[in-house]
């Protein structure tokens, strides 16, 4: 999308790219990511702003988007949670509406031109990208699962990924947490997503709040902060780790879900 003339032909860039994975790994926070590369238009839609209970308009909400991603190109379209828009046809109790909101969909997105010559626009043809994110990647539409040609499989963090999460949780906090208390904690987050390791941060860094708080009544706590003898809490201790694992747990059921992740991305991932 910044240097189109390198990639025409057969090296006509992705129309569509799908983030899919266990909730709470950063699907999201990767389509924020891209939203912040520059002179790049980003439209943030999902399916309450493209459904309309009116007939017909869900179409003209659809048609408008892909129209005014062109118009702005380079733009990407991010549609999150997109296996509420796309599910497989024929599926369960499937309305009239629905059908046709896939298939002007599915149209749209072919004729969204993300490469190649043209003299369509100044700089040449529109450069469009669909950027999907779903949780349930084995709903979608065989059709849109054609659509979205790049599939990439976003897994629970690893170790590493882990270990990099609570150090920039932990950034903002005073902590006495030496490498040994959190290679600990590192160790009792295994099948924790990226929102659970967070969490945890955060339960943790209340704890010292909580016995500082608990000490005193409000109205005590309300004049020591107005005569500005109110002391700064202690610091995070391994021990208020200790105790907020067990308040928080993985939200992420890891019996056959994973498994069912590792199958469709062995079957129709990309790398």
């Amino acid at each position: 999308m910044l240097v189109p003339e390198f990639f025409t032909g057969i090296r006509e860039p992705w129309k569509g790219v799908l983030l899919y994975g266990p909730p709470g790994t950063g699907k999201t926070m990767l389509a924020k990511a891209a939203a912040g590369v520059n002179d790049i238009t980003f439209f943030n839609s999902s399916a309450a702003t493209m459904v309309n209970k009116y007939r017909g308009e869900s179409e003209k909400l659809t048609r408008c988007l892909f129209r005014m991603a062109r118009h702005y190109s380079p733009a990407i379209i991010f549609i999150d949670e997109i296996d509420a828009l796309a599910r497989q046809r024929g599926a369960g109790q499937e309305h009239e509406a629905d059908r046709r909101l896939k298939s002007l969909l599915f149209s749209e997105m072919d004729g969204i031109h993300s490469g190649g010559s043209g003299h369509e626009q100044r700089d040449g043809p529109p450069r469009v990208v669909v950027l999907a994110t779903t949780n349930v990647p084995w709903d979608l539409d065989e059709a849109m699962r054609r659509r979205l040609e790049k599939r990439i499989y976003v897994p629970l963090p690893d170790k590493q990924g882990r270990s990099a999460l609570l150090s920039l949780c932990l950034s903002d906090v005073e902590t006495t947490m030496n490498d040994v208390a959190c290679a600990n904690v590192v160790n009792a987050t295994e099948g924790f997503s990226c929102a659970d390791v967070k969490l945890l941060c955060r339960e943790a860094a209340m704890m010292p709040m909580r016995k500082m708080l608990g000490q005193a009544s409000p109205m005590e706590i309300m004049r020591l902060r107005k005569e500005g003898k109110l002391n700064a809490p202690p610091p995070v201790s391994q021990e208020d780790f200790i105790e907020a694992l067990t308040r928080t747990k993985s939200s992420v059921q890891k019996e056959g879900q994973m498994e069912k992740y590792e199958q469709w991305a062995e079957k129709f991932g990309s790398t």
